[in-house]
C-alpha cells in the first residue's frame, strides 16, 4: 500500500468508527456534498453534466481526435467484420450494424449462402426503420425462439429491445414469417418495458420474471416474481408461480423444450455466487438438492455441478472449479452416483462448457492460454486424464491466444442421421491475430471418421484420441485493421505484495526499446470471475499500437517516434485461475486485486518498458473501480487514469442502480465492521489535499441502469471542488452500461478515451 492511501473516510473520526465496529451498529455515512448528483434526470444535475461534457470536449475534440474517432468507426462498421450466426432450424441468424444501418439489421440466410463472399442477408427486422416509425431509440438486445412442432418451421420469436440501451426491455412477440409484430390486439405478446427475463412455455404461454407494474422489485433492482402468462392476458393478472426474498437479487424461470426432456425450473439468484435451483414436478416447485454456491446446469438426462467452494458429499471432497456430472432423474430423486469430469491443477481452470448433441466441449485456460477437450459420456475415461469420460484434447489453440468451442445446434439431429446436432464453432483471437470462425464436427471413431477428410488442408485439422474423431474447417476470418505483423505478444509475471505470481500480456512493437520511454496503457478488471483473455482488437491496434509519438519526450529527453504499447494484467478477483483466483479478492481481501495491478505496473516500469510519465492505466465498470483505486492509492505509480462507467463511492453504491446485488463481491457498507473494510477501497473517500494525482478522464453514461452515472459524477465533482488538477468528465445521454448503443457512439467513447491517454502519456498532457 502507498503512504498516499487513506484509512478514514472524510468526516469520520477513528474514535467513531472502532466505537461502531465494536459494536457490530450500522456504519455512519460520511458528509456527501455531492449527493444532490444522485438525482440522474434532473435538470440542475443534466445541466452540470452538459457543462462538464462541452468543457471536455473543447479539449480533446481537435483534428488529431475527428481522424482517430473516424479510424475507430471504420473499424466498427467494416463489412469485412465476420457476421456471426446462430442457427435455428434451417436458417442462420445474425444481428449487423453497419454506417448505413446503426441501429442494426436482424437477419438470416441458409448455410450454402453464408459460406459464400457475400450472403444473400433476409432482412427480418431493420431497427433503425422501427425506431424511425415508433419515435423511440431502440437498442436490439436479441431474440429468443418458440421451438415449433415437430417438421415445422421456427416462426415465433419474442424480440428484446430496449428504449436507451439499458438493462430494462421490452419483450415483442415476432413473426419471422410475415416480418412483422404480432398485433397485440390479436393477442399478440407485448410485454412493458422492464428488467426481467422471458421464456416460451408453449405457443401461447410465457413464463415471465419483469419489475414491470405492480410486480415487486428486489432491493437490486431485478424482479422479484416470476408468473404463468397466457396469451391475451394482462401481466398483472397472471398467476405468480415463483418469489425470492426482496434482499436475494432476482427471480428467473425458464423452459427446457427439449424433446423428451421438456422441463421447467425457477432459480432464486441469492447473489452473483449462490442461488437456489427449483425443477416443476406437477404443480409443484422442487429444489435441488447442492449447496447454494455450486452452480447446475442440465443437458437432456445429465446434470452438472461446478462447485464455487470445496464441496464435501458423502465422504468425497470435490475441489471448487470442477465439473461433476449425474444423472438428472436419479440425483432429484436422491442418489448421489457422483462423475468427476474435470479437475483444476494450479495452472489450469474451466472456463465454460457446451454440449454438442452427444458430446461435451470444455473450454479450459492453462496460464491464461485456451485449451479445449472433448469428452465422450458413453465411453469411460482414462485414469492420466483424471475425467470419468473419454476425454480428446482439440487441437485448435496456439499459445497465447483465446479459443472457445460451442455447439451450433445442440438439438437438431446428430452426423449419423444427417443433422447439425454434433458440429461445433470455434472462433479463435489474439491480440495479433485476427479472429477467426471455424465450423467442426465430432463423431465417435468408427462411426464416420471420415468426415475428418473433409477438413480444409489449409485450414482444418483432425484429431481421434480417446475416440472421438474431430475436424474443423475456417468458415470466416476478420480483416486485419493494423499491421499486426510489427508486433509481438509476450506473457510475464509480476510478483504481488503476498509473493503471488500474476500473468500479465503485453503487446509491443518487435523494435521496442526498454528506455522507460514507450507510452503505455494498462488494462484490468478483476472481479466477478471474469477472465481477461487475449483478443484482436482493431481499435487498440489503430487508436494506440499504431499512434506515433512526437520528437521530443519533455526537457532534456529524446523521445524516437514509436508506438504505444499495450498491457493486459489477469489480477485476482478475476476467473483466470478458476474460482479460488477468484476469491482471493473478495471482500476484506479486494487489496490483493489492487495490489496485483500494481505490481503488474511495477514490473513494467523496472523493466525498462515505460515509466510513470508514461504509464496509464484504463478499466470499466468494476474495472472503473480497479483504477479508481490505482488513482487514490497508488497515484505515484500512474500518469493518466481513464475510469469508465465505474464503481466509486463504495459507502453508497448498495443504492445505486443495481448495486445492492454486488454485496457478494464487495461486502454490505451499512454494517460496521465491513464498511472498515471497504472504507479502504472506496476511492471516493480516499481523496486527500496536497497529493499529485494522475490525469483523470472519468466517464459514465446517463441511461446506465447497472452502475448508474452516478458515482463518476460525485467522484470527478469533489476532485474539481479540491482543486485537483486535470480532471476531465464525461457523460454519454444514451448507450446504457456499455456507454454506447450504436457504432458511432462506440466509437465516441473508445477515441474520447484513447485520445486522453495519449496526449497525456505520449507528451502533449491534456
Amino acid at each position: 500500500m502507498t503512504t498516499t492511501a487513506a484509512d478514514q473516510a472524510p468526516g469520520s473520526s477513528s474514535a467513531q468508527t472502532s466505537s461502531n465496529a465494536s459494536t457490530g451498529g450500522v456504519a455512519p455515512e460520511p458528509t456527501d456534498e455531492n449527493v444532490w448528483l444522485e438525482e440522474i434526470y434532473g435538470e440542475a444535475q443534466l445541466d452540470w453534466v452538459r457543462e462538464q461534457n462541452a468543457r471536455t470536449e473543447d479539449l480533446l475534440e481537435d483534428a488529431d481526435y475527428a481522424g482517430l474517432e473516424g479510424s475507430i468507426l471504420e473499424v466498427l462498421d467494416s463489412t469485412d467484420r465476420i457476421a456471426m450466426v446462430g442457427k435455428r432450424g434451417d436458417w442462420y441468424y445474425n444481428f449487423w450494424k453497419d454506417q448505413a444501418n446503426p441501429k442494426g439489421l436482424w437477419r438470416r440466410t441458409t448455410w450454402d449462402s453464408y459460406v459464400t463472399d457475400s450472403p444473400e442477408w433476409d432482412v427480418l427486422l431493420d431497427v433503425d426503420a422501427l425506431a424511425a416509425a415508433e419515435g423511440e431509440e431502440w437498442v436490439f438486445h436479441g431474440a429468443t425462439f418458440l421451438r415449433p412442432a415437430a417438421g415445422e418451421p421456427y416462426r415465433l420469436a419474442l424480440v428484446a429491445l430496449s428504449p436507451d440501451g439499458g438493462d430494462a426491455n421490452r419483450y415483442r412477440e415476432f413473426d419471422v414469417g410475415t416480418r412483422t409484430f404480432v398485433d397485440p390486439a390479436a393477442g399478440g405478446f407485448d410485454l412493458p418495458t422492464a428488467k426481467g427475463n422471458v421464456s416460451w412455455l408453449d405457443a401461447d404461454t410465457l413464463l415471465v420474471a419483469s419489475t414491470a407494474g405492480d410486480l415487486p422489485k428486489t432491493a437490486s433492482s431485478y424482479a422479484r416474481t416470476a408468473v404463468t402468462l397466457r396469451r391475451g392476458e394482462a401481466l398483472s393478472a397472471a398467476d405468480r408461480f415463483f418469489e425470492v426474498a426482496e434482499d436475494h437479487m432476482m427471480a428467473l424461470a425458464a423452459h427446457d423444450s427439449t424433446p423428451g426432456f421438456e422441463r421447467t425450473f425457477a432459480v432464486d439468484y441469492i447473489d452473483f455466487f449462490n442461488r437456489r435451483t427449483f425443477v416443476r414436478n406437477g404443480a409443484a416447485l422442487v429444489e435441488i438438492d447442492a449447496p447454494t454456491d455450486v452452480n447446475l446446469s442440465a443437458h437432456r438426462e445429465w446434470l452438472l455441478f461446478r462447485p464455487q467452494r470445496d464441496w464435501a458429499l458423502e465422504g468425497t471432497t470435490y475441489p471448487a472449479g470442477s465439473l461433476l456430472a449425474a444423472r438428472f432423474e436419479d440425483y432429484v430423486a436422491g442418489t448421489r452416483d457422483i462423475s468427476v469430469l474435470f479437475t483444476p491443477d494450479a495452472h489450469t481452470s474451466l472456463q465454460s462448457w457446451s454440449w454438442t448433441r452427444n458430446f461435451l466441449l470444455l473450454n479450459l485456460l492453462r496460464d491464461v492460454s485456451s485449451e479445449i477437450r472433448v469428452l465422450d459420456p458413453t465411453r469411460p475415461g482414462q485414469a492420466a486424464d483424471g475425467a470419468a469420460w473419454a476425454s480428446s484434447l482439440l487441437d485448435a489453440c496456439p499459445p497465447l491466444h483465446d479459443v472457445n468451442a460451442y455447439a451450433v445446434d445442440d438439438e437438431d439431429e446428430g452426423p449419423a442421421d444427417g443433422g447439425a446436432g454434433d458440429d461445433f464453432w470455434l472462433v479463435a483471437t489474439g491480440f495479433t491475430t485476427p479472429s477467426t470462425l471455424m465450423r467442426g464436427t465430432l463423431v465417435r471413431d468408427g462411426a464416420g471418421a471420415h468426415r475428418a477428410e473433409e477438413a480444409d488442408p489449409a485450414g482444418g485439422a483432425g484429431s481421434g484420441t480417446g475416440g472421438v474423431v474431430s475436424s474443423h474447417t475456417t468458415v470466416k476470418s476478420s480483416p486485419s485493421f493494423f499491421d499486426d505483423a510489427n508486433y509481438e505478444v509476450q506473457q510475464h509475471f509480476a510478483v504481488s505484495a503476498d509473493g503471488t505470481r500474476v500473468p500479465y500480456f503485453q503487446v509491443a512493437s518487435r523494435e521496442l526499446v526498454l528506455d522507460g520511454q514507450n507510452p503505455t496503457q494498462l488494462s484490468g478488471y478483476g472481479g466477478f470471475e471474469i477472465s481477461r483473455t487475449p483478443a484482436y482488437s482493431g481499435t487498440v491496434g489503430r487508436a494506440w499500437l499504431e499512434r506515433r509519438t512526437g520528437a521530443s519526450g519533455g526537457p532534456g529527453v529524446a523521445l524516437h517516434s514509436r508506438g504505444g504499447v499495450y498491457v493486459v494484467a489477469n489480477i485476482r478477483g478475476g476467473g483466470e485461475y478458476g474460482p479460488s483466483w477468484h476469491r482471493a479478492a473478495l471482500k476484506e481481501n479486494r487489496h490483493r486485486a489492487f495490489e496485483d495491478f500494481a505490481a503488474v505496473a511495477q514490473d513494467l516500469i523496472s523493466r525498462g518498458v515505460t515509466s510513470r510519465e508514461r504509464l496509464g492505466c484504463v478499466g470499466g465498470s468494476n474495472g472503473g473501480l480497479l483504477v479508481g483505486n490505482m488513482l487514490t492509492r497508488y497515484p505515484e505509480l500512474f500518469g493518466a487514469v481513464s475510469c469508465g462507467v465505474p464503481l466509486l463511492d463504495m459507502r453508497r453504491y448498495t443504492k445505486l442502480s443495481a448495486g445492492h446485488s454486488w454485496i457478494a463481491e464487495y461486502g454490505d457498507p451499512d454494517v460496521a465492521e465491513e464498511w472498515e473494510f471497504i472504507k479502504t477501497f472506496s476511492p471516493y473517500h480516499l481523496l486527500r489535499d496536497g497529493v499529485e494525482y494522475p490525469e483523470t478522464f472519468i466517464w459514465t453514461a446517463t441511461s446506465d441502469d447497472r452502475v448508474g452515472p452516478v458515482q463518476a459524477r460525485k467522484m470527478a465533482a469533489r476532485m474539481e471542488a479540491m482543486g485537483i488538477p486535470n480532471v476531465w468528465f464525461h457523460e454519454a445521454l444514451e448507450g446504457g452500461h456499455a456507454g454506447a448503443s450504436d457504432n458511432r457512439q462506440a466509437a465516441a467513447l473508445q477515441a474520447r478515451s484513447q485520445h486522453f491517454l495519449w496526449r497525456t502519456l505520449a507528451g502533449g498532457g491534456a
